[in-house]
């Protein structure tokens, strides 16, 4: 997805620990969606992760009713900052971002996929 310029309004907005995340995932329909580009995505993502192009595309696929948790390579990568604040804007409600990203979720040994996106 391609990243505005400028700082994001909600950057702390919504967060969701990998514990919560972890629960969030195994009890409930989670959309899963990493902010980084397809090649990114391919070599190493979490599984259940969804990946899209656009924001247009991601609209044209998912419910505005339904949960959606961002996520990329970290607390400092922009991608995940930027992006919940541009869904709210295109009518998603319940956003959330799980800051700790890639390196969290591997930092604490959990699992990885690989491979391009499935829809």
């Amino acid at each position: 997805m391609t990243v505005p310029a400028g700082p994001a309004s909600a950057v702390d907005a919504d967060l969701i620990t990998r514990e919560d995340l972890q629960r969030a995932l195994a009890e409930r329909d989670v959309a899963l969606v990493m902010g980084l580009a397809p090649p990114v995505f391919a070599r190493s993502h979490i599984p259940g992760s969804r990946n899209y192009e656009s924001y247009e595309a991601l609209a044209a696929d998912l419910s505005p009713d339904g949960e959606i948790v961002v996520y990329c390579t970290d607390e400092n990568c922009r991608a995940s900052r930027y992006a919940p604040e541009a869904l709210r804007q295109r009518g998603f409600r319940r956003v959330r971002r799980y800051a700790g990203g890639m390196s969290d979720w591997v930092g604490a040994g959990l699992p990885v996929d690989t491979g391009e996106a499935r829809r």
